[in-house]
């Protein structure tokens, strides 16, 4: 063979010279195969081919929270960034050759929707950061669990699935959640292990939350709510008083909804129901001791066992303290000694006095003060229909109606005389202790003047007291002068004579006798007539001393019927 012909050509020249240097320029950004040849405490030499080595640091070679396993000989993906520096190195990095793989698989498995492994290895602003083999994906907050965590910890630097919920290789981004996979899962298990429940089961289950109105409990991988309601017999304000997150507990299911997977769990159902023998431990009449448990408006409730709570009215916790808020009188958990007055155990209702275990202020008072008995207070209100006087030292108070105010006088004007704060003397005219209600009179202080006046009824007589002179008539009273009973005596009675029915003829303080037309003692009305008792004198004059026939003139007749009385006078 010539040497021309063992010279290589021009062409065959460059394709070498190309072989041999121009492959160098084409690993420039791509990943290649590379083996260990050394390592050291901080890096491992690896050997690219071509007579080209790099060191990499042994971090890049570890997973998030791992150290790194290599050993010599090993063959690992590298990204070549340059194939020779200053000092004839190759410039490689382990993490961007993941990171490029990386995109890759994960890419697939973001079109295929396939869950995908990752760590949790920092916190960001908003989240935290997830290794996906090399690749760097954001974890927002609210995808971490299905209930907010309160510490993550437990969860970072171990291998986890995750969902990618959005892509972007261009800028790098990767989101993923957490909280789909276990929404998937836990809808999984619910599935599966709700067929296995139901009405009346009891289970086991780990409390997993609480709140105001319950808590949530695991039943292994499926939730139910325990209500605040049926967690015991007892009254319980927040289920914290009783559970604490972690516990587990024997829940009975009590609904089941199989379609919506709705479970209401029950723990006071396990316990015997204390309302069942109530009856027998809490006879009508009894006194027991409780405590205070709540108060409201219309009343206190009071624990008398783990249980059974009892409701004192506000119209049961005392004798005299009227319209006053429970609040005034008993606080929370004081305890107090009460009276059973009613029991439903049906309705789960016991109706409890307070009162009924104290001294009953309307006792003592109608002992110590019979009816009849004059008694001094204080005017503690008035009113439209009388005023309330306060009895034994305010204990108690009575009540005087209009009509007992004044024997003459109307309820309303002798209403007007009295004020709040004075002080006033009563008789005690009745006490009915089952109403706490006390009758007092104020007109009873002093004696019917009715009963004083003589012939007071229709037909009789009385002498009247002018005590004033009016164009229409007289204004008289009847009776004695400290009861006096006021009356009127119209001017058409005056007189039978119509020219003697003139009122100037009469003066204040004169007294004249008339006759009682008509008498209503209810009402205490009385109407008298001058003229009437005129008209009757003369008949009875007539009747008695002759009439005109007998040839008698009528002077005659009354001047006999004159002188007659006169004499008898």
């Amino acid at each position: 063979m010539t040497a021309e012909q063992m010279a290589p050509s021009t062409e065959d020249f460059a394709a070498m010279l190309d072989e041999v240097f121009g492959a160098d320029e084409r690993f420039d950004g791509k990943v290649v195969t590379g083996t260990i040849i050394a390592i050291d405490k901080e890096a491992a030499t690896i050997d690219i081919g071509l007579k080209a080595e790099g060191r990499v640091p042994l971090k890049e070679f570890a997973g998030p929270g791992q150290d790194a396993e290599l050993a010599v000989g090993d063959k690992v993906d590298i990204f070549v960034e340059r194939i020779e520096n200053a000092t004839g190195e190759a410039i490689l990095s382990r993490e961007k050759a993941r990171r490029e793989e990386s995109w890759t698989v994960l890419e697939k498995s973001y079109e295929a929707e396939e869950r995908v492994d990752g760590v949790i290895f920092g916190r960001v602003k908003g989240g935290f950061t997830v290794d996906l083999n090399g690749a760097v994906a954001f974890l927002p907050g609210s995808q971490v669990d299905v209930r907010p965590i309160r510490d993550v910890t437990p969860l970072m630097n171990i291998t986890q699935p995750f969902q990618i919920l959005k892509m972007d290789r261009k800028r790098g981004n990767i989101v993923v959640s957490r909280r789909a996979i276990l929404e998937e899962t836990r809808a999984e298990q619910r599935a599966e292990l709700i067929t296995t429940l139901a009405d009346g089961q009891v289970v086991e289950g780990i409390v997993k939350n609480i709140t105001d109105y319950g808590a949530f409990v695991d039943l292994g991988g499926i939730d139910g709510l325990l209500h605040v309601t049926d967690i015991s017999w007892k009254r319980i304000n927040h289920p914290t008083e009783v559970l604490n997150i972690g516990d587990t507990i024997n829940v009975q299911i009590i609904r089941l909804n199989q379609e919506t997977q709705r479970i209401s769990l029950g723990m006071k159902q396990l316990l015997e129901d204390p309302w069942s023998t109530v009856e027998a431990k809490f006879p009508l009449g009894t006194k027991l001791k409780g405590r205070i448990t709540n108060i409201t408006d219309y009343g206190a409730f009071v624990e008398l066992e783990e249980g059974i709570e009892g409701l004192v009215h506000v119209s049961e916790m005392s004798w005299v303290k009227k319209n006053v808020h429970p609040g005034k009188i008993v606080s929370t958990s004081q305890e107090v000694e009460v009276m059973v007055l009613e029991i439903d155990p049906e309705k789960r209702r016991i109706s409890l006095g307070l009162k009924q275990c104290l001294d009953n202020p309307w006792d003592a008072f109608a002992d110590k003060y019979p009816v009849g008995t004059e008694i001094e207070g204080e005017i503690k209100n008035i009113t439209e229909f009388g005023m309330f006087i306060g009895l034994a030292d305010g204990e108690v108070d009575g009540m005087v109606h209009l009509s007992d105010l004044d024997w003459n006088k109307s309820g309303e004007v002798a209403l007007a005389e009295y004020k709040k704060g004075d002080r006033t003397k009563a008789v005690i005219l009745d006490i009915d202790i089952e109403k706490e209600r006390i009758s007092l009179g104020i007109k009873q202080l002093t004696s019917d003047p009715i009963g004083t006046v003589k012939g007071l009824k229709k037909g009789g007589t009385v002498t009247c007291m002018i005590t004033k002179v009016t164009e229409n008539g007289l204004e008289v009273t009847l009776g004695e002068d400290d009861t006096p009973m006021e009356a009127f005596i119209r001017r058409a009675d005056l007189s039978r004579d119509r020219s003697e029915q003139r009122p100037e003829r009469f003066s204040v303080g004169d007294k004249v006798d008339a006759m009682v037309t008509s008498f209503d003692k209810k009402n205490r009305k009385v109407g008298l007539s001058i003229k009437a008792l005129e008209i009757t004198e003369e008949k009875e004059a007539v009747k008695q001393y002759g009439s005109s026939d007998s040839g008698a003139s009528l002077g005659d007749i009354l001047g006999a019927a004159l002188a007659a009385n006169k004499d008898e006078k």
